[in-house]
């Protein structure tokens, strides 16, 4: 059997009834929230472990808590971080499943694949960052020991803050990532076309940099990182625009000859 997406829902539920099914929604959000925090308090040393392996790869050896329950709050929040990681799936499809039934067919299929895409390119973005820049930003950081003035400098991280770093390295590298979902977005919407952001790119450019430089720590390496992939992403996003509008003009000349033949023209809304 053909895989089938039906069309809009034609039933008019009342308010109270959308009301109803979001409040279901939200709580089986909720619930699959606290229980993979659950799961994840249980291995939050684990995780804590992961997350300090660049750290340790950068060459440092021991991170401080200056409070007597701060590694427990670090813990809390290690768990809660890496909960929502693992819920986002479920979280994501009561959101669909939410919005679908007022979708038309062809509007569920145009937006499926960026529901694919957003977790794809966040995870693409989230190991950049654990892998390739984290490690390179720590020890770039930790060459400023030393000795001056007959003076020891030694860096002594403290845990809380190393955990903000290292969930700013992740946000900022994977939610940047998301530009080719936000541009297509856009084009799809007809809010800004092809040639518009073609030729604005100079000005892309720039804002590219500044966002890079504002939303990662004040290092060149890490700037450039994040700048140059986001840079790729959006050339990336052109050329599968530019594709996009080709098969549309194929998909129209196909229908204007079909109709000129006396043929019924197939629309992409068939399933």
């Amino acid at each position: 059997m053909a895989f089938r997406i039906d069309d809009i829902d034609e039933t008019q539920a009342p308010l109270l009834d959308h009301l109803l099914e979001l409040r279901t929604r939200l709580v089986r959000s909720i619930i699959a929230l606290a229980l993979a925090f659950g799961v994840c308090l249980y291995f939050a040393g684990d995780i804590l472990s992961f997350l300090l392996r660049p750290l340790a790869e950068a060459g440092q050896g021991t991170l401080i808590y200056t409070k007597l329950y701060g590694q427990f709050f670090v813990e809390l929040k290690v768990a809660l971080f890496a909960a929502f990681f693992v819920s986002f799936p479920i979280i994501s499809n009561q959101i669909w499943a939410f919005i679908a039934p007022g979708l038309y067919a062809r509007e569920k299929k145009a937006f499926l694949p960026f529901l694919i895409a957003t977790p794809v390119l966040f995870t693409g973005g989230a190991a950049l960052a654990y892998y390739v820049v984290m490690p390179k930003a720590f020890g770039w950081m930790l060459g400023f020991q030393g000795s001056h003035g007959g003076v020891k400098i030694e860096a002594l991280p403290n845990s809380e803050d190393y955990l903000g770093l290292v969930m700013q390295f992740i946000l900022a590298f994977g939610i940047s990532f998301l530009l080719p979902v936000l541009l297509l977005l856009l084009n799809r919407a007809g809010i800004v076309s092809r040639q518009q952001l073609a030729g604005a790119r100079r000005y892309v450019i720039v804002a590219i940099t500044a966002i890079a430089a504002v939303i990662t720590p004040p290092d060149v390496l890490s700037q450039l990182m994040l700048a140059i992939p986001l840079l790729f992403l959006f050339e990336g996003s052109l050329l599968f625009m530019l594709f996009t509008e080709r098969k549309a003009e194929q998909e129209k000349a196909a229908e204007a000859q079909a109709a000129e033949a006396g043929l019924p023209a197939t629309t992409s809304s068939e399933s």
